[in-house]
């Protein structure tokens, strides 16, 4: 009888070592894909950040550097950019026609494997190059990223007004 409740408490002890390890691995698991997580929204952040500085310094080559070269660019009341060279042919456009100073306010980042979206708003001014007038600008965004070659790019690009026209 002593024998058996020696092996029994010999095995219990090593189920719970073997069930604390596998805890311990998964805890390490999810700890790690947290981390790895927060440092691929951590780029697309920069990311965005570079594709502000494009706008508001009206920099057409730069903000097509920051698509994928079958890219996307949906500007409002205006024609797609499709592919890199439509892209850069769509903010040339926009950018003879206004001057943005805005800045995002980053409202979500969802990261899986090589795709992620982010939803942006945001705010700031539009100068009118035809008219001298400046205006509010105000939008909310919607952005779809693909990681090509270890870098994330602006794969689809959307946005609209929040605010009318002033």
């Amino acid at each position: 009888m002593k024998n058996m409740i020696t092996t029994t408490l010999v095995i219990a002890v090593m189920a719970s070592c073997q069930m604390n390890s596998h805890n311990k691995t998964d805890q390490s698991s999810t700890l790690n894909t947290k981390i790895m997580e927060k440092q691929e929204k951590q780029k697309i952040e920069v990311l965005l950040s570079e594709y502000e500085k494009s706008l508001n310094t009206s920099d057409a080559k730069l903000a097509q550097s920051l698509y994928t070269k079958d890219g996307i660019f949906m500007p409002t009341e205006a024609p797609s950019g499709i592919g890199s060279e439509g892209i850069l042919k769509s903010y040339e456009y926009v950018f003879s026609q206004i001057q943005l100073n805005i800045k995002f306010f980053i409202e979500e980042i969802q990261v899986e494997g090589d795709m992620a979206f982010a939803v942006t708003s945001s705010k700031g001014t539009t100068l009118i190059r035809a008219t001298g007038d400046t205006i509010p600008e105000a939008n909310r965004e919607l952005f779809v990223f693909e990681k090509v070659n270890g870098e994330w790019k602006i794969a689809r690009y959307m946005f609209n007004k929040t605010e009318p026209k002033g």
